[in-house]
């Protein structure tokens, strides 16, 4: 192997590293809300400065690979990808830790569990937590094939967003006192919403890596 593909090989294992830290954290940050598990949010919020560093290793070997060897074609669309693609791990990684902030602040303790039930929270975060894991299987194998079904979660999840808004409203007119509840738990229903939109950025970058196509701001991403 020549010193510049072990030097991409390296990058990539960081980018793979940075992301299961970063599934982690949403799986964890998932538990700690459905269960309002203190502590399991607060090891959320410790580890958010690991994935941090992830992004900023990322970058500088990325800068430094680039100031070295002058990649193109294919390798200089891999090192864009990932550069990309770690600072919307990181993202994601925010918002997982303020999802876990909201259970640290407790003040929505005794939310009723038929709301969280009729909202699907658990749905959503499966969903984005699938996107995640499945985009990850598709940076791995090099191929394509199965984004269109990874792109279109994101219209669950967004449909299952925009029903949350006439839930938490009839919810909040049938229990004013709850009224500051409603407004937190929706900010978490919008927190998993956007990591929906950055797992599908994700898979964008994908296919510019391995196929050279923009799905960016495109009519079809299909």
């Amino acid at each position: 192997m020549k010193h510049t593909e072990k030097e991409l090989t390296a990058l990539k294992e960081e980018v793979n590293q940075m992301w299961q830290l970063v599934l982690s954290q949403l799986e964890k940050c998932k538990q700690a809300y459905l269960t309002e598990d203190a502590e399991l949010a607060r090891e959320v919020i410790s580890r958010e400065k690991r994935v941090n560093t992830f992004e900023l290793k990322v970058d500088s070997d990325s800068e430094n690979y680039i100031a070295l060897f002058a990649p193109v074609a294919v390798d200089l669309r891999l090192l864009l990808s990932l550069i990309k693609i770690s600072g919307t791990l990181e993202r994601i990684g925010d918002f997982a830790e303020g999802i876990a902030r909201e259970v640290i602040k407790g003040s929505c303790n005794t939310t009723d569990s038929q709301l969280v039930e009729a909202l699907k929270v658990e749905e959503m975060f499966d969903i984005v937590i699938s996107m995640l894991s499945d985009s990850y299987v598709l940076l791995e194998s090099e191929t394509t094939k199965l984004s269109g079904k990874i792109l279109l979660k994101d219209e669950d999840v967004d449909t299952l967003y925009h029903n949350s808004v006439d839930v938490l409203a009839e919810y909040v007119r049938k229990n004013p006192d709850r009224a500051k509840c409603v407004l937190e738990t929706m900010l978490v229903v919008r927190k998993i919403e956007r990591i929906g939109d950055h797992c599908s950025n994700i898979v964008e970058e994908i296919v510019f890596y391995v196929d050279a196509k923009i799905l960016k701001h495109s009519k079809s991403k299909e």
